[in-house]
């Protein structure tokens, strides 16, 4: 298992951090750092499936509705600061900020790649 642990500023930790990730994974945080919708949905299959708090979505159309009902509309912005890599999945955590309740709100992204795709994705608390 191989982890990273950056320190110092957040800005500063993320960008140091994402660079040690897998393109699809990077890419798609950059682009939730720019609230990018069609950035944030590119590094996904076409068949990927995201289950965020429990609710599935599946497809592009239903992960585009994702990011603009739960990210954009918000402006949830995830700040990663920890990765590990278990076997095959690549777990990221960090905190997400925005116009919601709770902001910042700590979560974990277990990623699951497929080529150089992002195949499957869970966010939890």
């Amino acid at each position: 298992m191989y982890t990273h642990n950056a320190s110092g500023s957040s800005k500063r930790v993320a960008k140091a951090l994402v660079a040690t990730l897998p393109k699809p994974i990077a890419d798609y945080i950059e682009a939730n750092s720019r609230l990018d919708v069609d950035g944030m949905l590119t590094p996904f299959a076409a068949d990927a499936v995201i289950v965020d708090n429990g609710h599935r979505h599946e497809g592009y159309a239903e992960i585009r509705t994702l990011f603009e009902e739960e990210v954009v509309a918000v402006k949830a912005i995830f700040v990663p600061d920890f990765v590990r890599h278990e076997k095959s999945k690549i777990v990221v955590e960090g905190s997400a900020h925005g116009d919601f309740k709770g902001s910042p709100i700590r979560f974990t992204y277990d990623f699951t790649l497929d080529n150089d795709s992002i195949k499957m994705l869970e966010i939890t608390l």
